[in-house]
């Protein structure tokens, strides 16, 4: 008798993005860190539940921390725990990526943002960047590049 293998597909996708920071910020440098999460916000994390458009990232003791996240708890979470939506997470960083990005904010004047929260295989990953602030003409710049190439593709399509 041979025996049938049963490959489970990963549920593959964004759970969340910062749109925003695409918009507020030029992007230097991107990484991608890992989660430190509870059971509860897993379950949630399948439900995508989760907001990181007002979410930065600190650093403390040599360890990166993900501050401002929300992750929504569904009803049906344990009731032994108490489910806090915006507590701090910790990042899985190596120690290399922590000191680079920490020379940069503190030294360079770059902030880190995350830019979105996805599915790698059963692992939740986030994309982090270092980042720069735009002025106003700066967006504006931005915006006005951005029509010219959905003209220019308009124009040439036809």
């Amino acid at each position: 008798m041979s025996k049938v293998k049963v490959v489970k597909k990963s549920q593959g996708g964004t759970i969340a993005q910062n749109r925003r920071a695409r918009h507020d910020y030029f992007i230097e440098e991107k990484f991608e860190a890992g989660l430190s999460l509870q059971g509860w916000e897993v379950k949630s994390l399948r439900a995508g539940r989760m907001t990181i458009a007002e979410s930065y990232i600190i650093f403390k003791n040599n360890e990166a921390f993900l501050v401002g996240a929300q992750i929504q708890p569904l009803l049906s979470a344990s009731t032994h725990v108490v489910p806090e939506a915006t507590r701090t997470r910790k990042l899985l960083l190596s120690r290399r990526q922590i000191e680079h990005l920490m020379g940069a904010v503190n030294q360079k004047g770059y902030s880190c943002v995350p830019l979105s929260c996805y599915w790698k295989a059963h692992l939740v990953k986030l994309e982090i960047a270092l980042v720069k602030g735009k002025q106003l003409h700066d967006k504006r710049a931005t915006e006005k590049d951005r029509d010219w190439q959905r003209d220019k593709a308009r124009i040439f399509h036809r």
